[in-house]
């Protein structure tokens, strides 16, 4: 399947599950948390590390890379467990436990060279800003790829304040 028509699929799951994109008008709220309820359009099926989880999207399954961040790999064929890895995906499993409905959030660019659907992703029971809350609480860093950047600027400013207070892989990682 070509790029072109795998975009074209991603788009045509997501606005059947009432996933709409940054340019099409979808919230743009940067804070790390709101206080509100939020419409979801998938479940989480499974943690599959830090920054990617399984979910199901109108009775599908998809692989989603959560833009904006990166997170200690676990799972590197080629090297080690990096420092903080596993913490990093407890967090998420623990901010997205199985069966936590949520919503998807598109930018420009839909899918990565592996496959896997590119999304910011909000807890439907209170509107938390996953990507950010895992850079907010030191379990992941800033990873801002062209053109998927409509959060940049609250996902780097919630790594400064870690960074800055020394939480997460922050205060116990070398240097990178």
């Amino acid at each position: 399947m070509t790029h072109a028509s795998l975009a074209v699929a991603a788009a045509a799951v997501l606005a059947a599950a009432g996933c709409r994109s940054v340019a099409d008008g979808a919230a743009k709220d940067t804070a790390a948390t709101a206080a509100t309820v939020v419409e979801t359009n998938a479940v989480i099926e499974r943690v599959v590390d830090g920054d990617t989880v399984d979910v199901v999207v109108d009775g599908r399954r998809e692989r989603v890379r959560l833009i904006g961040i990166d997170t200690p790999e676990t799972k590197d064929e080629d090297g080690p467990v990096e420092c903080y890895g596993p913490q990093a995906t407890a967090v998420t499993s623990a901010l997205l436990p199985e069966g936590t409905p949520i919503r998807l959030e598109r930018d420009v660019e839909p899918r990565d060279d592996y496959g896997r659907l590119l999304a910011y992703v909000h807890r439907g029971r209170d509107g938390l800003f996953v990507n950010v809350e895992l850079a907010r609480q030191g379990a992941a860093t800033t990873l801002s790829i062209r053109p998927n950047t409509t959060h940049a600027g609250a996902i780097r400013a919630a790594e400064a304040a870690a960074r800055r207070a020394r939480l997460g892989l922050w205060g116990v990682c070398p240097a990178p």
